[in-house]
């Protein structure tokens, strides 16, 4: 997700990545217009679907890119070799199918036949192989996912063969789990042209993107999986959830998830409308900078999460769209771990500040963004609530694409922001708590942790696995390195007009399968 945070943890959607990304430059076109006025499209497809998102891609090359905003344009452009269904349960994708080896060190997946990328080009293993060794050769931010891959070979046009160092049970969800990990093609790549005019294998290419303002794809008529039964899709950047909505509802657009919580409730009974609310497999947190002091206390830390209220944090950043949990995991999901040490407690706080020798007026820089609004409103809950420690917040609210260069760069106290659609247990606590993970951008480092999580991701027992990272998640939490505080509901709104789009726990936004009515 950038895993939006937001680093999708599918994607690590993060959004927190471990890599800053610039803005990009002027919008580009790699195609013919769009049938924008529903005269007709490649494949019988008619109209071009209007989307609202919140903000704007820092760049469109998915092995780079840890932008919720990028990955939802580039889940239409792009493929995986494997891909989660709605139930978040792996299934073929580029890959038709796969075997393993009885020692679990060879998977061998044969990919489809007859595939090609947009620009007419054909499909193979070593396109597979390509993309992976560049993310592995260029230690890009999902390099982590294949820690354990000795290999990545073709052993003919349609078979690819990755060797592992140890089983690995976890490696389809962290080949297919989010489009961070899509296949590219290399021209693409070594002509410096997928940041912003990518080429995939997806239902639909990028036509135009207008800085600023919007971004068209159209659809793919050769798309190995059918063509669209649209003929583009126009995303336009309204980071105002007021203006989203009203263009919803007055039909300039048909698609938004730029939704103010407090408009929820009025959503649901408004006329031609379909609202889509569903528990995600998201979570926001707090993270202190463990390279500054006093944050590099544990003490202060726990002070910290002593101090907030999550209640309060949950109704006015989400309006109750949310559940408040201590850990990362929600509820709904197998890997659940019950977790309650951080009931509101003043007092306690103010004791672990006084043992770690905190006193007077400390002041805290806050991270929040304003392209997550909730994350300025959570700060502004925050900062009333440390005041009786004596910690003076000071809230700075750049745009996103900034907060990640700040947070890569260790400049803050305390920053807040969210992982979006995680599937497995390791999409939600490896990168970002592994003394070597490559978005632990606070600085934690525990030994006890990485021998759990190192262990768990190579656990074949599913019982065993569950409790290292039972383990591992309470002592992470145990440690605060990051105050976990809620898992949000996906909520989404579409014109009753569209039909067949589904919405998913793991803010996976496909188009492929909608049609306008």
């Amino acid at each position: 997700m950038a895993r939006v945070a937001v680093s999708r943890g599918r994607g690590p959607a993060v959004i927190a990545g471990a890599v800053a990304a610039a803005l990009l430059l002027a919008g580009c076109s790699t195609g013919s217009k769009v049938d924008v006025k529903g005269s007709g499209g490649a494949g019988g497809a008619s109209g071009t679907l209007k989307v609202a998102i919140a903000g704007e891609p820092d760049q469109l090359d998915p092995q780079k890119t840890s932008s919720y905003f990028s990955f939802e344009v580039l889940e239409n452009v792009f493929d995986t070799l494997v891909e989660p269904d709605a139930k978040l349960t792996m299934q073929p994708a580029l890959a038709k199918s796969w075997t393993t080896s009885t020692d679990q060190l060879t998977w061998t997946f044969s990919l489809r036949q007859g595939v090609t990328f947009q620009d007419g080009s054909k499909f193979s293993a070593s396109d597979v192989v390509y993309s992976y060794n560049r993310i592995i050769d260029d230690k890009l931010s999902n390099a982590y996912k294949f820690a354990n891959v000795k290999s990545v070979t073709a052993k003919d046009p349609s078979t690819v063969v990755i060797s592992l160092k140890q089983p690995t049970p976890n490696l389809l969800s962290n080949l297919g789990g989010f489009k961070g990990m899509a296949i590219v093609e290399k021209s693409n790549v070594t002509d410096k042209k997928i940041a912003t005019q990518p080429i995939g294998t997806g239902p639909f290419s990028v036509a135009k993107w207008t800085q600023g303002d919007s971004i068209t794809l159209k659809a793919n008529p050769k798309y190995w999986g059918g063509a669209p039964k649209v003929a583009g899709i126009t995303y336009r950047f309204i980071s105002s959830g007021a203006t989203a909505i009203a263009a919803l509802k007055s039909g300039e657009i048909d698609w938004t998830d730029s939704i103010p919580a407090q408009q929820v409730s009025t959503l649901k009974s408004a006329s031609g409308i379909t609202l889509g609310n569903v528990p995600s497999n998201d979570y926001w947190y707090l993270a202190l900078n463990e390279k500054r002091k006093p944050w590099n206390d544990v003490r202060v830390r726990q002070a910290i999460a002593y101090a907030i209220n999550r209640d309060d944090i949950v109704k006015v950043a989400k309006y109750g769209n949310a559940q408040v949990n201590e850990l990362a995991i929600p509820k709904q999901s197998a890997w659940y771990t019950s977790y309650d040490k951080y009931s509101t407690n003043i007092a306690k706080a103010k004791q672990l500040l006084s043992q770690a020798g905190v006193s007077g007026t400390v002041k805290l820089d806050f991270l929040a963004t304003s392209d997550y609004p909730e994350t300025v409103s959570a700060a502004q809950v925050i900062a009333d609530e440390l005041q009786p420690l004596g910690i003076k917040v000071s809230i700075r609210t750049p745009d996103f694409a900034t907060w990640l260069q700040q947070q890569n760069s260790g400049k803050f106290d305390m920053l807040m922001m969210g992982w979006l659609g995680n599937i497995d247990p390791d999409d939600f606590y490896y990168n970002q708590h592994h003394t070597g993970g490559g978005s632990n951008a606070q600085g934690y480092s525990n030994k006890t942790v990485d021998k759990l999580l190192d262990a768990a991701r190579t656990e074949t027992d599913q019982a065993k696995r569950k409790q290292d990272y039972a383990q591992a998640a309470t002592q992470i939490a145990d440690d605060a390195s990051y105050i976990y505080l809620y898992n949000p509901t996906v909520i989404q709104a579409y014109d009753s007009k569209v039909k067949g789009y589904t919405v998913r726990g793991d803010r996976a936004i496909r188009f492929k399968d909608v049609s306008l009515g």
